[in-house]
């Protein structure tokens, strides 16, 4: 079951293919683990920081997705893309929810409407027992937040920065992605891609994504001089 928004025009959609089950931990199988307990019993607040594509977003919304099949009401709140809402507005009615995620923290930092409704709302969401998750691409510390009561709040419950893959898991996470896609990656020509394609795992996703768009294509195998010719390189 998922909130519909009634007085806001909300166009935030959740992507099929950001779930648990499709998440490559490789040094975050801990954060992985605390998210999921969420549902049955665990902590109730987490903040999680990482820069861009560190897999925040994907964390978040794989939570909306599994709060939806065990029927509990959820959101996702992407603070970059809604700061131009009036923040009450946004942010009301959401302790009827069993889980609210919110993304993006720094894109309202510093405005004291926002932290100030965001105060409200942490309170709230903490005496109705709701399950909060927050994500910003820094610590908390580091936020350029005005409001101390703000930043206390922020800190409470579990913190975790994602830590970002390094080459070899960044190969075990393109052969995991590959096998999920019914796709069979050599370890040769893994270690070719990532030798020569961004190492960012939105990068190396959407480059599978071609990969295996002109695989079907042209029935042909992911090889070398296959990947090469699809690649351009």
């Amino acid at each position: 079951m998922s909130f519909a928004f009634e007085q806001l025009p909300l166009a935030v959609q959740l992507r099929d293919d950001y779930t648990f089950d499709n998440f490559f931990g490789g040094g975050n199988s801990q954060l992985l683990e605390q998210l999921q307990r969420q549902f049955s019993g665990g902590e109730r607040y987490i903040y999680m920081h990482g820069g861009e594509g560190s897999g925040c977003t994907h964390l978040l919304q794989a939570a909306c997705h599994r709060a939806s099949s065990l029927g509990l009401a959820s959101v996702y709140l992407p603070l970059g893309e809604l700061a131009h809402y009036p923040p009450t507005e946004l942010f009301e009615g959401l302790e009827q929810l069993a889980l609210v995620c919110i993304d993006e923290l720094q894109a309202v930092a510093g405005n004291g409407q926002w932290e100030e409704a965001l105060f409200h709302l942490f309170n709230r969401l903490e005496r109705a027992g709701v399950m909060l998750t927050v994500a910003a691409n820094c610590a908390v510390r580091t936020l350029p937040l005005g409001l101390a009561d703000l930043s206390s709040r922020l800190s409470w419950g579990m913190v975790y920065q994602l830590k970002p893959l390094d080459d070899t898991q960044q190969m075990q996470m393109l052969q995991f992605r590959a096998a999920q896609r019914g796709l069979e990656l050599s370890p040769e020509v893994v270690q070719f891609i990532v030798h020569r394609c961004q190492r960012r795992t939105p990068a190396l996703i959407a480059l599978l994504q071609d990969l295996d768009t002109a695989s079907l294509k042209e029935q042909r195998r992911l090889t070398i001089p296959f990947v090469k010719s699809v690649m351009g390189w």
